[in-house]
């Protein structure tokens, strides 16, 4: 029985493969057993779905400390995720917007060869609308930084992979 509630809390319905930290959040709001989090952590590094998917990385780069923003919507940072199959859309890249503040982020569909007006476009459309206008947007193409937008978009390609299995060619159609 424990087995299948870390299971479904790992992998069940709209779970992505969360690694084991979020896995053991999850169970441990409505479980609690003797040795929860070894069992959990055992699960997760035993999940098959997980060993494809994820890559390791580690992150030993120098970072320059960005201003704190104040409210939600008021800072983003955005980034670019290539390189991904075609799509029966056409779609083969996601322009990834995240508020540096909640860490909500919004992934949109698009295309590796989109102008900067079709992105301006897509940002008004998508962020502008619901949002509002930020002071600052943050673009992670500089080196010097590495921030939210990198981050989620390592978490968002495992997700996708996770949840695209064996048709990847189909990921704009999960990503919403």
């Amino acid at each position: 029985m424990r087995e299948n509630l870390i299971k479904e809390k790992h992998s069940g319905g709209h779970a992505g493969h969360f690694g084991a930290d979020k896995t053991y959040e999850q169970l441990n709001r409505f479980y609690l057993w003797l040795k929860m989090r070894t069992e959990v952590e055992m699960y997760v590094k035993k999940c098959k779905v997980c060993q494809y998917a994820k890559g390791r990385s580690q992150n030993t780069r120098l970072y320059v400390p960005l201003p704190i923003p104040d409210r939600p919507w008021d800072m983003v940072s955005m980034d670019f995720v290539l390189g991904l199959p075609k799509t029966q859309r056409g779609n083969d890249s996601i322009y990834v917007v995240v508020d540096r503040f909640s860490k909500m982020a919004h992934f949109i569909p698009c295309y590796k060869t989109s102008d900067a007006t079709h992105i301006a476009n897509l940002f008004f459309k998508e962020i502008v609308r619901l949002h509002g206008l930020p002071k600052s947007i943050v673009s992670d193409r500089d080196s010097k930084f590495f921030g939210h937008s990198k981050v989620v978009n390592r978490s968002l390609g495992n997700f996708l992979r996770s949840l695209t299995g064996e048709h990847p060619k189909q990921w704009d159609q999960v990503l919403a």
